[in-house]
């Protein structure tokens, strides 16, 4: 599974394979790295189906523990650095998590979910004593990388299992799928490295990581990284520092949301003109809707090389548009890509033709269809037709294949790429005292595209005080899932079923009838 990069290691030992804020890494060093870590791996997640838990800190010890769980056939997890203890336990219980590598930032939350999820503690950067539950096992990530060992070599018995990521969905409860950018099962090393080299987007040259390593997009570097491409990671995002590293490095390639787009273009013009950006050959961006303004200042600034993609990371990419194709068809995400099908469905389950306004559904061929981790239910409710998966979107296909999104049919808000879903905050601020019903939507934002916003209908009796339901919110979830703001109502807009109406609870807020971002 390692081929690429021992062989990089060898014709290049020296060059740079990895780099973050306080690290450089060269091919020998990483490529040995890799096998004894393997091997540890392999020796703390012994049974097929365990998994190890990666806390998404912006170093190389993130993208290494991903990298070498590969090449071991363990499974790993990308947890977000933000959740709660509770959030973590429910995630490592969920997928059977024998072990967390977590650095200084997770820690906490890491070693107390560990002690009700019977977890071994691998900790990186942390400084000692590092103070643990006496249940808890732990492990240091320098005496892994320091100890002599051969990379385990029975993969035909453990095949390299893609990372699982944990989304949010409308029951307030966050589930898991497989990645979609690299190979769900390979027979082989050999059928592996080929399916990874099929998949990779990103042209040769160094890879910049901007975005935090817990979230799909940003977790693509992983497959770069196997192919035997350099890695830069980005920590603490800094607009300026995106510049210089572009500079130093001689990137790429990248992969951004909106609102990184939006933080670039707010530096000063003198500040954007002294960095060369040249060597970008191409920038990815996903996540969420782009101002049209935003990504035209975008292509004259960098250049055509700007590519959208729209999908999730249940099904990958579906949709993908250059610079050139999107100036001539501005708002599209661009033509369906192979091997999906583009289907729009009505309100009575027909297909719908050209220019017909439908929730779009692709049609997913065998070994590409969306799947949750032990919640048969959602799975099946991510089909709208036999074969077709919504990513719960509305919008329609032109008379030339380009796919438009015109507003959603899921209750999610996509917030500076990040897909939140409300009914988790509403299932959390429900459980404040002074809380009679909350509904939680999203609104325009400058920076993020849409925030979230609670509205709070108070017990009878209470004065809430909104600042302690914000503190109770920060202590009960993560920080990215609470409300930026909160506004106490009377009551609450409902349907003629008694179901909450989001679109109307939305609509003042908004300019148009589109009550979404884009």
């Amino acid at each position: 599974m390692l081929d690429r990069i021992r062989d990089r290691a060898a014709t290049d030992p020296a060059g740079l394979a990895l780099a973050d804020d306080s690290n450089c890494l060269t091919w020998q060093y990483t490529a040995e790295t890799l096998g004894r870590l393997a091997s540890a791996l392999r020796t703390v997640a012994p049974g097929p189906d365990d998994r190890i838990a990666i806390i998404g800190e912006n170093r190389v010890e993130t993208l290494l523990a991903h990298v070498a769980a590969i090449g071991a056939g363990v499974g790993t997890v990308a947890v977000s650095r933000q959740l709660t203890a509770g959030e973590m336990a429910d995630q490592f219980n969920d997928a059977a998590c024998v072990a967390v590598v977590t650095g200084p930032s997770g820690f906490d939350a890491a070693a107390e979910a560990a002690a009700g999820a019977a977890t071994t503690v691998i900790t990186h950067n942390v400084d000692a004593p590092v103070r643990l539950p006496q249940s808890v096992a732990h492990l240091d990530w320098q005496d892994l990388i320091s100890t002599p060992a051969a990379l385990p070599t029975d993969l035909a018995e453990r095949p390299a299992r893609p990372p699982l990521v944990y989304t949010s969905g409308t029951t307030g409860r966050a589930r898991g799928t497989e990645v979609r950018w690299l190979p769900g099962s390979a027979p082989n090393a050999a059928a592996f490295q080929q399916a990874v080299a099929a998949r990779s987007g990103y042209p040769a040259g160094p890879h910049l990581v901007v975005g935090p390593l817990q979230h799909n997009g940003p977790l693509t570097s992983i497959r770069h990284l196997l192919s035997g491409e350099p890695v830069v990671v980005l920590g603490r995002f800094d607009a300026e520092r995106i510049l210089d590293l572009i500079s130093t490095h001689s990137v790429a390639s990248t992969l951004m949301v909106p609102t990184h787009f939006q933080r670039l273009l707010a530096l000063p013009a003198e500040t954007r003109l002294s960095y060369e950006v040249g060597s970008l050959r191409y920038v990815a961006h996903t996540g969420s809707a782009c101002p049209a303004e935003v990504k035209r200042a975008m292509i004259d600034w960098f250049g055509p090389v700007l590519i959208e993609s729209y999908g999730g990371s249940e099904i990958g990419t579906v949709c993908k548009i250059d610079s050139h194709e999107w100036l001539a068809h501005p708002s599209s995400v661009g033509r369906v890509v192979d091997p999906f099908e583009v289907v729009v469905v009505g309100s009575d389950g027909e297909v719908l033709g050209p220019g017909e306004t439908g929730v779009l559904g692709f049609r997913t061929p065998p070994g590409r269809e969306v799947v949750y981790h032990g919640d048969p239910e959602k799975t099946a409710k991510a089909y709208i037709l036999p074969g077709v998966a919504t990513l719960g979107d509305v919008g329609h296909v032109d008379e030339d294949g380009f796919v438009f999104i015109t507003d959603r049919v899921a209750d999610m808000v996509v917030s500076g790429g990040v897909n939140l879903y409300p009914a988790e905050s509403e299932q959390v601020l429900r459980g404040h005292p002074d809380v009679a019903e909350v509904a939680v939507i999203g609104i325009p934002d400058a920076d993020l595209g849409e925030a979230l916003l609670a509205l709070i209908v108070p017990r009878a009796g209470t004065a809430p005080d909104v600042e302690a339901i914000r503190v109770f919110a920060r202590e009960s979830m993560a920080s990215y899932k609470c409300p930026k703001n909160y506004v106490v109502v009377d009551d609450l807009q409902r349907n003629a079923m008694g179901k909450l109406d989001k679109k109307a609870l939305r609509r003042p807020y908004w300019d148009s009838d589109r009550t979404i971002a884009g």
